[in-house]
């Protein structure tokens, strides 16, 4: 039964789960509930920290058809725990696809996965709950003669899950697609629009279409952050002070912890506003439906659901839905998705009468496929273009959290958690302290019942001990390092919403850079134009707005062969063709609505130069072959009749046009230089192609290649809107090159450096076009000029044949020979005099092709993004999948963007950094007002300085509780303890001056190659810890039985008075005045105290690290004044005392002698601290451990080595050639797999060979690699 009931919900998806069923069972509640009574309610507190526990505590298994309660564990490598109420819903049908008046009958769609009538649904509502009767009940008695059906489900995540008998299994429902449903259906079958009954019946199961970004109330927010176990723990300690009388600290910690939780509160609260805000713009508007009888009514976008037809208004709107346009064409701003400000014209999805065989028509329905013709919902309809009076209208395929927009919205609302080490190591060391302190507990116990004290004295006594060993101010300390690093940031122009992640970007060593508006400056500009004439290449020229070039084949291609639109009057599209239009001064003139509209067909766009251009009187010359005798009688005009958009598979455009006055038409292409010449006759093509079109791409520049061909006179109009573009693409004439330079930030390339010189791999990951992403990317140096790109292309599994991988150059490197010999190398450990091999290839692939290796060549993916460099054309979800891809072989990664599109890839980075304050800040834990990147350098920087801040308080504050702890357990053994006032002074005026000023230095002001240690739980910082520990302990050790030792030592009483004598005193026997309650008072606690008080501060001075991640510490003034401060007012009270002082303080005078000793024991701790910090650890294991970095920068070219860092190096060599005899093995996964890759003698894999993926007999899940050449 375990097995048969463990059912996995989303397979396949990145929100996959296990799931078990679970019912309620009553005496288990009952024992629950009588648990909580008697643990005072801490029961109840461990079971909300434990989901799992709760359930299985509280109910019994069962199958998952009858759950009342299911328990889901994700299958990621976090493996959560999560737990949803199953709840039942009435409705007067189980198929929110069937017509309620057809119930019996069989679905539409052979491939519904509803098959059954009798089978309940599977839903993705947003409803409020509805077994409340509302609306089911209302269409329940409307239709009475149907038997209401039951109807289980349970709210995860946003995303409402169904009982599906079919499938016996809780599935979710997106939308229209479920049905499978071809695009000739959707005409034929969806685009009548749904009868009122039908819309109210479908909305039982797919709710209120809207994003609803609830925000938490503040008590509510209040309630789930004191219930964090730290806060819990510092509730127990003021407690339990209190009971001690020790109010002063127990009001400073309430002090401390009322702060911390008001800023945490304030935080979280105005995240939620900001994400409820973005959401809620635009999100509700009123929309025009069409009803199955041919009415249009005015309904709330709020109440649509999928199979809704949609009247898309001709001003344009803001999509509240995700919908496919089945008439007309609207122009779209796509940035919420894309990120490219670009405005993207959308076609009505074509409609395949019986004849035609349209692979892509007649295929099922798919947003990602059918994109062109999609309108997602948050993206802005600019406006709507219609002819003869028919409505743009389009049919709901998607609403609520199943949209585009909705998806996004989720992924920030329910993002994975952010594994680091240092919170992991932090709880782990917390435990070792809480196991000294239960050491201590027993200890104190055993002792007290010995000495016979009193049972209340115990008790308060040994949980003492448990708040000495486990600071309860450490969360304070440790939040003040990254507060100050916070403000450090916002003083540069970065804002953060997630302060844990300050310490998280001090481990980065990868960073991947969106490009448009990140590395560069939007769009590109015109560098200049190389024509070609007579089958050779004239001069370079600077533009073409020429005179003598106004009629050219050349000019005419430049002006027609684009896909501008006019907006209000602007012209708008792509980047590339506006930059192109502009340089040739041309004017573009399009067909109003009220023309187009008294035409049964589309009046064509026509473009035309300026009047200044045309020459007083048409002349006929070779150069302007276009002209014809007739065409100055009624202006030099060109229609452009068709367009065949540009397509990134094909990698051009091409257009019909024809000029004013002449019958036959002409076609003109532009694109890839490579696939234009392929297509272009071989005569027209110069013979040193290569060498022009090669010195201009090593320079980086964007090369965009022309050609014309003129068609034949049979070619009507009619004939040009039905023909096939191969028809037209083939035996053009070469006309010569544009070339564009995309235009990079000026701080782009310095910036890309320090990273590099860091040791910080980059990587792009664009929306953009592949081979403009390259040409930034060689163009920032982000990939050297000599080094080969080899492009993936991977096709999915097509009729029979496998899914494989083509790989080929980007274009043609200056030496390919050297791609050969290359391996990725990896320094080892023992044996850095080995230089590194420059590595010569970078990977370079676009979106489709990452899905493909993503799903059928996972282990080739992790080899892939080792030396990936360039990600084109990226989605916003794929941009998020890489991240994960990178993460999942131990990369630190960094995110830099600027679009809505890179939201769910910032808030899963490491450290995500927008440089844009609208919806990417929302989602992104950093935010810069500099428009650049520069700001990324100071992020890592600031991040270092946060983790090292971190680490040296971790360590002090773990040292000020295990030297208390000392103190506190000698003196334990003569029943003796530290006074109140005693530890009031070392709490306050010792540890927390010096925790909240020791956190102040500031960063180090250069990003060095190396990067901190990850976690406390690493052998250097243990070390140094273990070491400091057992000096403390030493020195303390030594003074307690010195002083036992000392000639004037007896026990003390309030008449004892050592300080006058230097002999030994004998003691009388009358001598028994009774001693302080506590007995605090004796000459153990005085010196102890003594000794106990100079070691925070030595401890202090010696975990206090500068350089190379923080500035020194003599120059964190406040640090120094406290500890100088501090040191003067021990020195002044050992030496100088001052009777009131020492009577607060509840210290006993000692002969000036002891005090001399105690003070020599001080320096010889200091001495001791000093020497094994500062010169055995530093030097041997804290160099150790960055050797790390130095063996897996791969695809980082490391920086010139100064004569310093040789001499180090020899140094370092000689050092660890003693210490590691053998070959170590990589901590991180992408280590591993360089490793396994430098002796593999197929890798990389060699340009025009072929990667398949055959499934392997044994496991059809897994592949193997099959090379063909």
């Amino acid at each position: 039964m375990e097995k048969e009931d463990h059912k996995i919900l989303n397979k396949g998806e990145e929100e996959e789960m296990e799931l078990l069923g679970y019912r309620l069972c009553r005496w288990r509640l009952a024992l629950v509930g009588l648990g909580v009574v008697c643990t005072g309610g801490f029961l109840l507190l461990l079971l909300y920290w434990m989901p799992e526990w709760c359930v299985k505590s509280t109910c019994t298994r069962t199958t998952a058809r009858d759950a009342e309660v299911v328990l889901m564990r994700s299958t990621d490598e976090f493996r959560r725990w999560f737990l949803a109420r199953v709840r039942v819903m009435l409705a007067p049908g189980s198929n929110p696809f069937h017509s309620l008046e057809t119930q019996t009958t069989s679905p539409s769609s052979p491939t519904c996965p509803f098959s059954s009538p009798t089978s309940p649904p599977l839903a993705n509502g947003h409803n409020p709950h509805p077994s409340d009767g509302s609306p089911a009940q209302e269409l329940i008695r409307r239709f009475n003669y149907y038997q209401p059906k039951q109807i289980r489900y349970f709210t995860f995540h946003s995303t409402k899950y169904y009982w599906n008998d079919e499938v016996q299994n809780f599935k979710d429902l997106t939308g229209l697609e479920d049905l499978q449903v071809s695009c000739s259906a959707l005409h034929s079958e969806h685009s009548e629009g749904l009868t009122k009954s039908q819309q109210e019946y479908r909305r039982l199961f797919f709710g209120v279409n809207e994003i609803a970004v609830k925000v938490p109330s503040v008590f509510k927010l209040l309630i789930k952050e004191v219930l964090n176990p730290f806060y819990i723990f510092q509730l127990f300690s003021v407690i339990l002070w209190s009971a001690d009388e020790y109010y002063y600290y127990a009001v400073a910690i309430v002090f401390m912890s009322v702060i911390s939780i008001a800023t945490s509160l304030y935080t979280i609260k105005k995240q939620y506003v900001m994400l409820h805000d973005m959401v809620a713009a635009h999100s509700i508007v009123r929309v025009s439906v069409c009803r199955a009888n041919n009415d249009i009514e005015e309904i709330m976008s709020t109440d649509l659901v999928p199979g809704d037809l949609i009247v898309i208004p001709s001003n344009g709107t803001i999509m509240p839905c995700d919908a496919v346009l089945v008439s007309g064409t609207c122009i779209v701003n796509e940035s919420m998705l894309t990120g490219e400000s670009v405005p993207v014209t959308k076609t009505n999805l074509p409609n395949p009468g019986p004849g035609d065989r349209g692979e892509e028509e007649s295929g099922a329905y798919n947003t990602e496929e059918h994109k062109r013709h999609t309108l997602f919902c948050g993206t802005n309809v600019i406006q709507t273009r219609f002819y003869t009076g028919e409505l743009v209208k389009a049919v709901v395929v998607r609403t609520g959290f199943s949209t585009a927009k909705g998806q996004l919205v989720r992924s920030i609302l329910y993002p994975k958690p952010t594994d680091f080490k240092l919170y992991r190591d932090a709880y782990l060391f917390l435990l070792c302290l809480v196991a000294v302190a239960g050491i201590g507990f027993v200890y104190s116990i055993i002792l007290s019942i010995i000495n016979k004290v009193p049972a209340k004295t115990i008790i308060i006594e040994s949980l003492d001990i448990i708040t000495i060993t486990v600071p309860p101010a450490l969360p304070a300390a440790m939040t003040a390092g990254i507060v100050y690093a916070q403000r450090r940031l916002k003083n540069i122009g970065i804002f953060c919403i997630s302060p844990q992640r300050i310490n998280i970007c001090g481990q980065i060593n990868l960073v991947c850079f969106d490009k448009t508006g990140t590395l560069t400056e939007d769009g590109l500009d015109m560098w200049g134009i190389h024509r070609v004439e007579n089958g050779g290449f004239h001069l370079s020229e600077e533009n073409a707005y020429k005179e003598n070039l106004v009629k050219s084949q050349f000019v005419a291609c430049m002006a027609t062969c684009h896909s501008l639109t006019k907006i209000e009057g602007q012209l708008s599209g792509d980047p590339l063709d506006l930059k192109m239009f502009e340089a040739t001064g041309w004017i573009l003139e399009e067909a109003t609505e009220e023309e187009t509209s008294l035409h049964n067909r589309i009046m064509p766009t026509v473009v035309r130069p300026p009047k200044q251009l045309l020459p007083p009187e048409p002349t006929v010359s070779p150069e302007q072959d276009m002209v014809s005798a007739t065409t100055h009688l009624s202006g030099y005009e060109i229609g452009i009749v068709r367009q065949f958009p540009f397509s990134s598979a094909l990698q051009r455009m091409s257009v019909v046009s024809r000029l004013l006055g002449e019958k036959r038409m002409d076609a003109y292409m532009k694109g890839a230089p490579e696939v234009v010449t392929s297509l272009c006759k071989k005569v027209t093509v110069p013979g040193n192609f290569s060498e022009v079109l090669e010195s201009y791409t090593k320079e980086g520049f964007r090369v965009i290649a022309l050609a014309h061909r003129r068609l034949e006179s049979k070619l009507t109009w009619h004939k040009v809107q039905n023909i096939n573009r191969d028809h037209i693409e083939t035996n053009m004439e070469f006309l010569g090159l544009i070339i564009m330079q995309n235009k990079l930030k000026p701080e782009t390339p310095s910036v890309l450096q320090d990273l590099h010189r860091a040791n910080i791999r980059t990587v792009m990951v664009t929306g953009d076009n592949m081979l403009t992403a390259i040409s930034v990317a060689r163009d920032c140096g982000m990939i050297p000029p000599h080094d080969t790109v080899i492009i993936a292309d991977a096709l999915p599994p097509h009729d029979g044949h496998a899914a494989k991988i083509t790989w080929r150059y980007a274009d043609k490197p200056s030496n390919t020979t050297l791609l050969e010999e290359v391996n990725i190398s990896l320094e080892d450990v023992c044996h850095i005099d080995v230089p590194k091999t420059q590595d010569l290839y970078h990977f370079a692939m676009n979106g489709k092709s990452f899905a493909v290796i993503t799903e059928h060549f996972p282990d080739m993916l992790q080899k892939l993004v080792l030396h990936g460099t360039v990600f084109a054309r990226m989605a916003p979800d794929q941009k998020t999948q890489l991240i994960e891809a990178l993460q999942g072989v131990d990369y630190f990664v960094g995110m830099c963007g600027d679009g809505a599109n890179d939201c769910g890839a910032l808030k899963r980075a490491h450290g995500g950094i927008s440089l844009s304050e609208l919806e990417a800040s929302v989602a992104s834990p950093f935010t810069s007002r500099t428009p650049n990147i520069s700001c990324v350098p100071s992020l890592i920087r600031e991040g270092r300085a946060a983790l090292i801040t971190s680490f040296c308080v971790f360590k002090f504050m773990a040292l000020y509780s295990i030297i208390q702890y000392i103190s506190v357990t000698l003196l334990y053994s003569i029943l003796s303890n530290l006074g109140d006032f005693q530890f009031l002074f070392i709490d306050i005026a010792i540890i927390l001056l010096i925790v909240f000023t020791m956190s102040l230095n500031p960063a180090w002001k250069e990003l060095v190659s190396r990067r901190p240690p990850s976690g406390l739980i690493s052998g250097p910082l243990l070390c140094s810890v273990l070491t400091q520990i057992l000096i403390c302990l030493g020195f303390q050790v030594i003074t307690f039985l010195w002083v036992q030792q000392q000639p004037w030592f007896t026990v003390w009483n309030p008449t004892t008075d050592v300080c006058n004598r230097s002999s030994h005193i004998n003691v009388s026997d009358d001598n028994n005045t009774e001693v302080d309650d506590h007995n605090i008072q004796n000459f153990e606690n005085t010196s102890l105290f003594y000794v106990s008080c100079f070691q925070y501060l030595i401890v202090a001075i010696v975990f206090s690290k500068g350089k190379p991640f923080r500035q020194p510490s003599y120059k964190n003034w406040p640090f120094v004044l406290c500890t100088v401060g501090l040191y003067i007012f021990l020195l002044l009270l050992m030496f100088h005392p001052v009777e009131s002082i020492d009577e607060f303080l509840e210290i006993v005078c000692v002969p000036f002698e002891w005090r001399l000793t105690l003070f020599l024991i001080v320096l010889a701790n200091g001495a001791v601290s000093v020497l094994v910090e500062t010169f055995i650890l530093d030097i041997v294991l804290w160099k150790l451990v960055f050797s790390r970095d130095k063996q897996g920068n791969f695809g980082v070219t490391p920086p010139a080595q100064t004569q310093q860092e040789g001499i180090d190096r020899r140094a370092y060599k000689c050092l660890s050639g003693l210490c590691c005899q053998r070959k170590m093995t990589p901590k991180a996964r992408y280590m591993h797999l360089a490793q396994e890759l430098s002796v593999d003698p197929d890798w990389p894999p060699k340009p025009t060979t072929t990667t398949e993926a055959k499934p392997r007999p044994e496991n059809g899940s897994t592949y193997e690699m099959i090379m063909n050449s």
